[in-house]
């Protein structure tokens, strides 16, 4: 598709009341309200504290696709970029192929009671990304019952990274990320991740016009306790979508756009294509995610080690915290040594001077600090 009309598409059809990073069902539900004469939607099962989780089922095509979000509570950018998507595919005529040709079926928000608490995992502390055998817990069951009943023939499986990840070892942030994940011990390149790789090759050639240098793929170790693992081992292509940092864009309202781009061009080259496997091989041209970034670095810092004044580096995290029902980015130190393997998303160059605290005291690893003082400056971190 042409990237331009894409653009267009999303300034048009964009969710503008899904903003930020904190996104729950009292977000979803009025949205679903307002599409249940268009989409059949449902209640598909409940979670540990007992909140409705919804899917949505939309076009009447062979081809079959599963989408979830939201396995983790707190990675939300890929809900938004749902129902940018919903938005566009009930309302664009001319798209009117896809829904002809695949049956889509989407739970937006499979962890409801993480996305309330804003934490990774849902109310029993449990990761429903490592249940996929095990099935204990009641979000787990809910998915593989869809799984079982829908029998898709592709999965995407929606989930957002932090901001530590590069596309390779340069200085570029691993905006978007993708993963065919491995379905044996050994990582064979099988027929069915061969399939899930030449959607993934595809997606990237469009994100390329866009986000050049800045799309990643994951090491593909093997668990089986990974959904997408235990999926791709049941020989339906899985494709795994990990929504990242664009240049600050810490609520991921640029990258929602990359994202919703990624789901289009899949959309329309599976609805075109009879998807073999065959063009894989561009899959390995895309930089697996290095862990080189921290959110601020202070470069050549005078700092307190030991009994003497030495130059380092100060890396520096922002701390997701919900607070009064938003969430907040809190700078906390993580590391003081020379990082020259590093890169910050904002980087400050203290020029040999000491760095201290609010308090005029030495920064230390682990202080939150809302700014740092520098040759007698305040210096905001966030």
């Amino acid at each position: 598709m042409d990237t331009e009309y894409i653009k267009l598409l999303f300034i048009k059809h964009k969710e503008n009341s899904l903003t930020h990073r904190y996104i729950t069902n009292r977000d979803i539900k009025p949205l679903l309200d307002k599409l249940k004469d268009k989409l059949g939607i449902k209640t598909i099962g409940k979670s540990v504290l007992g909140k409705p989780i919804y899917a949505v089922k939309l076009g009447k095509g062979p081809k079959k696709i599963l989408m979830w979000s939201q396995m983790h509570g707190n990675e939300s950018t890929t809900t938004k970029a749902l129902f940018d998507l919903l938005n566009t595919l009930i309302d664009a005529n001319n798209l009117n192929y896809i829904l002809e040709v695949c049956t889509l079926h989407i739970i937006p928000i499979l962890n409801p009671d993480g996305a309330e608490s804003y934490t990774r995992v849902n109310a029993n502390g449990e990761d429903l990304n490592r249940d996929a055998q095990a099935l204990t817990q009641p979000e787990s069951k809910v998915l593989r019952a869809v799984f079982n009943s829908f029998k898709p023939h592709f999965c995407y499986n929606l989930h957002g990274q932090r901001t530590i990840f590069g596309a390779g070892k340069a200085n570029k942030s691993a905006t978007v990320s993708f993963l065919a994940p491995a379905q044996d011990q050994a990582c064979s390149i099988t027929s069915t991740r061969k399939i899930a790789m030449e959607i993934i090759a595809v997606m990237n050639r469009a994100l390329q016009k866009e986000i050049p240098d800045q799309v990643g793929v994951y090491d593909d170790a093997f668990n089986l306790n990974c959904v997408g693992d235990t999926f791709q081992s049941q020989n339906v292509p899985t494709i795994l979508f990990e929504a990242g940092h664009f240049h600050e864009d810490y609520a991921r309202e640029k990258t929602r756009e990359y994202i919703y781009t990624a789901m289009l061009e899949s959309l329309n080259y599976i609805a075109n294509t009879t998807v073999n496997g065959n063009l894989y091989e561009a899959y390995f041209d895309i930089p697996e995610n290095e862990k080189c970034f921290f959110d601020v670095i202070i470069r050549n810092a005078k700092v307190v080690k030991g009994n003497k004044l030495k130059v380092e580096d100060i890396a520096i995290m922002y701390q997701e915290k919900l607070i009064n029902g938003k969430i907040e980015f809190v700078p906390k130190i993580e590391k003081i040594k020379k990082l020259t393997q590093f890169y910050g998303h904002k980087e400050i160059d203290a020029n040999n001077h000491r760095v201290l605290d609010e308090f005029g005291n030495p920064v230390k690893v682990n202080n939150e600090n809302d700014f740092v003082i520098v040759n007698n400056s305040k210096i905001v971190l966030i």
